[in-house]
């Protein structure tokens, strides 16, 4: 349990932090005009790992956002990890340089494999793949498109890339505080040998108890988002949880 991590999640949609049902656009809920101030505010709440996405650079397949990312990586100090419009190996550069820890590469793995390869050999540790899915095919292009591979497929493609972790999201519960998909996660956890990471859906204190349990042992953490915003999931006692069972 020592490497499990709770990642609070900011989500950029025109400079602004939001929060998306189900990853559309159209259902967008702002939560914060100064990403900033949020990430600031998630640190001083005890959090150790950003998990940010940025969306709109998702949908165009370059950085939109880098305006309000670079405001973050300026405020704040403990690691960020970053997705959405990372399709080549000089933007994978750029962030990193920038001062992002981990880049995540999401459609551009199910396309063009060979990027995560590529990145992962000359950034060890430092790139993670988002894979995202609906009905357990994957879905990319800021899941716009639903593709006709499984997440299993892609995820074993990189089984010796060297890639620092998975994301997995269940996009049918992403933003509906439905509860994390974890047998679908453990499932995939199970199955490989790259970290994975939950998300889509945290939705209380009961996901993380979940995440802390012996058959989730070999997740990396998950990520929370809306839970956080509306004041489902208290940082405090979240944190704790993952504080004890560390030391357990």
């Amino acid at each position: 349990m020592e490497t499990v991590i709770l990642f609070p999640a900011i989500d950029l949609k025109n400079g602004q932090c939001v929060r998306l049902e189900q990853g559309d656009m159209a259902r967008a809920t702002v939560f914060n005009l100064n990403p900033a101030a949020q990430a600031a505010s998630f640190v001083a709440q005890g959090f150790e790992y950003l998990h940010v996405v940025d969306l709109d650079g998702a949908f165009a397949g370059k950085p939109v956002n880098a305006q309000a990312v670079e405001a973050m990586l300026k405020t704040i100090t403990i690691p960020v990890q970053l997705g959405g419009g990372i399709r080549d190996l000089a933007t994978v550069e750029a962030w990193l340089e920038k001062g992002i820890t981990r880049v995540i590469i999401g459609t551009a793995a199910v396309r063009d494999p060979e990027l995560v390869n590529a990145a992962a050999r000359k950034f060890p540790g430092r790139v993670a793949v988002g894979l995202d899915a609906r009905d357990g095919k994957v879905a990319v292009e800021g899941w716009a498109e639903t593709s006709q591979v499984t997440v299993l497929e892609i995820a074993r493609r990189f089984e010796d890339a060297g890639v620092a972790a998975i994301i997995f999201t269940d996009i049918a519960r992403d933003g509906l505080l439905k509860g994390l998909n974890l047998d679908a996660t453990i499932a995939l956890a199970d199955a490989i040998s790259i970290p994975v990471i939950a998300s889509g859906g945290l939705a209380s204190i009961e996901d993380v108890k979940a995440m802390l349990t012996p058959r989730a042992k070999k997740l990396a953490g998950a990520i929370a988002g809306r839970a956080l915003y509306d004041g489902r999931l208290d940082p405090a006692s979240a944190l704790a949880l993952i504080r004890n069972a560390r030391a357990a």
